[in-house]
């Protein structure tokens, strides 16, 4: 089985050989078009796992705040009731907008994130085109 399997695959890169030879393609052109895809893969991976390392980061900050906030907000409730409720009304609208500014901080992230990275998809299309356009250009 392992001599069919070995005998197959070897008479397939023979054939490829054989029309790229017969074509007159380069076969280091089109191997260093392959590696620059991997490399505009990666570079897109890796900034998407930036773009979702600050949205945990921000997002934790967040929480820690607000947490903090509400913390402080009992430990007052506890001391002085009658001024509790004043306390209440001032802390709620400031940590509203608080919150309302930090999602907008979050969704700018993702945003960037995503945007840096269709950027990086894009550019490397446009190179992928450039690239076949010059490989399937007969050699002289």
């Amino acid at each position: 089985m392992e001599t069919t399997n070995a005998a197959g695959a070897t008479a397939a890169h023979k054939k490829l050989f054989d029309f790229v030879k017969q074509n007159r393609l380069d076969p280091a052109a089109i191997l260093e078009s392959r590696r620059k895809d991997i490399e505009a893969i990666a570079s897109v991976n890796a900034t998407l796992l930036a773009g979702l390392q600050s949205l945990v980061r921000q997002q934790a900050e967040f929480l820690t705040d607000t947490a903090a906030e509400l913390q402080s907000l009992a430990r007052r409730g506890q001391a002085a009731d009658g001024e509790a409720a004043t306390k209440v009304s001032e802390v709620l609208p400031r940590s509203l907008h608080k919150a309302v500014a930090g999602l907008r901080g979050l969704t700018d992230t993702v945003y960037k994130a995503q945007a840096d990275s269709i950027a990086t998809v894009g550019k490397r299309l446009a190179e992928n085109v450039e690239e076949v356009k010059g490989i399937l250009r007969p050699r002289q």
